[in-house]
């Protein structure tokens, strides 16, 4: 496996930082476009860029706040205020362009097959994998604890492309529960389809090792879901 940082350009004239992770083996592989929480490509992202290397996908994390915070930025699980300036200065606008610049990038790697191409995200980047399979020819998406899909995001459903397959914890009070319900019936309104699955003793951020809300089995549970998700969809 060959762990990288690349350099992408953006529509608006600004540059992105990406950690990349690419199998050993020649492929060509699968593209998986993977986003990040609201803090940041930290260790937990790019172990999970690695990992997913690991199964056999070229994988690229987007640092989503480069316009705000410099390479590299790391928040604190335990600090959300040093995050927050950055998550308040998103744009859709803005997040349409790096999805754009990402999927660029992966589309023109040599080991990578482009029709075969997905996105992953874990809580604020649950919400972005959501825009990215509006955006993009994606073969499927997941969402995990992806707030901030409804109410406006959530209108652009009829533009879904691949299948979505969703993760929420029970106990997470971070997304409401009519948030969640809305969520699904946008899916319902536009006919797309979709996968919902709740955890009900888990919290929001369930599957980060790295957080006191981390949840062992539900973790394991939920990996073993998503990897047969994708790969009966990209094989």
């Amino acid at each position: 496996m060959v762990q990288t940082y690349a350099t992408l350009p953006v529509a608006d004239g600004t540059t992105m930082a990406a950690y990349t992770a690419v199998p050993s083996s020649p492929g060509p592989h699968p593209g998986l476009l993977l986003f990040q929480e609201a803090f940041g490509v930290n260790h937990h992202i790019r172990a999970l860029a690695e990992r997913f290397a690991q199964e056999g996908f070229v994988t690229i994390a987007p640092e989503l706040f480069h316009r705000t915070a410099p390479k590299g930025f790391e928040g604190s699980y335990t600090d959300f205020a040093s995050v927050a300036p950055h998550m308040k200065a998103l744009t859709e606008q803005g997040l349409t362009e790096d999805v754009r610049a990402a999927s660029d990038w992966l589309r023109h790697q040599p080991n990578v097959r482009p029709e075969a191409m997905a996105a992953i995200g874990y809580c604020l980047g649950g919400r972005v994998a959501f825009l990215a399979n509006t955006l993009l020819p994606l073969r499927a998406a997941v969402s995990y604890y992806g707030g901030g899909i409804a109410p406006e995001l959530i209108k652009r459903a009829p533009s879904l492309s691949g299948p979505q397959l969703f993760f929420w914890g029970g106990r997470d009070q971070h997304i409401p529960a009519e948030q969640i319900a809305a969520v699904l019936e946008g899916f319902k309104q536009a006919g797309k389809d979709y996968t919902h699955v709740v955890v009900s003793g888990a919290d929001h951020g369930f599957f980060c090792d790295e957080r006191a809300s981390f949840h062992p089995a539900a973790a394991r549970d939920a990996w073993a879901l998503t990897l047969p998700f994708l790969r009966a969809r990209l094989d």
